[in-house]
């Protein structure tokens, strides 16, 4: 018997990585996944600010995400990430996180990624472009993997 889904939150649900840290998804589309997240210890290196690799993080997932959603739930795997990081982020900052495709081929998907604060302005904390590998066979063990992400998704 599987275990029952409909107690745990749906950012759990969607991505577990992202929920540990505690980033919300608020919208989920072809066009763009947009969320949000506190920055606390467990997303901070030991100076006290956003760990880049955290950044990477959001990053890939919101890509995949937009991707498996765009390629109509075909399995998705990301192939190439490049971030940028240009400003910290510090303990208690509250970061935003916009996904968009630059470029919608039959099996690759370029999409990027801006964490930013708002801190009576937007302030870029970081930029990336992720390539995307879309439309792989999905193995039969995992036939419901968009399932979830598809109850979620704005179409």
């Amino acid at each position: 018997m599987e275990p029952s889904t409909k107690s745990i939150p749906k950012n759990e649900i969607l991505d577990a990585p992202l929920h540990k840290i505690g980033f919300e998804i608020s919208e989920i589309s072809r066009q763009m996944i947009i969320g949000h997240f506190l920055v606390t210890e467990k997303c901070c290196n030991p100076f006290k600010v956003l760990h880049g690799g955290v950044s990477a993080l959001i990053s890939e997932s919101l890509a995949s995400m937009g991707a498996c959603v765009a390629s109509g739930f075909q399995r998705v795997a990301g192939v190439h990430l490049s971030i940028h990081h240009l400003k910290s982020a510090n303990l208690g900052e509250i970061i935003y996180a916009e996904a968009k495709p630059l470029n919608f081929g039959k099996s690759i998907h370029v999409w990027e990624v801006n964490l930013w604060s708002n801190l009576g302005e937007r302030i870029l904390i970081s930029t990336s472009r992720v390539t995307i590998k879309t439309n792989m066979p999905l193995p039969e063990k995992v036939k419901d993997a968009h399932v979830n992400l598809k109850k979620y998704a704005n179409l």
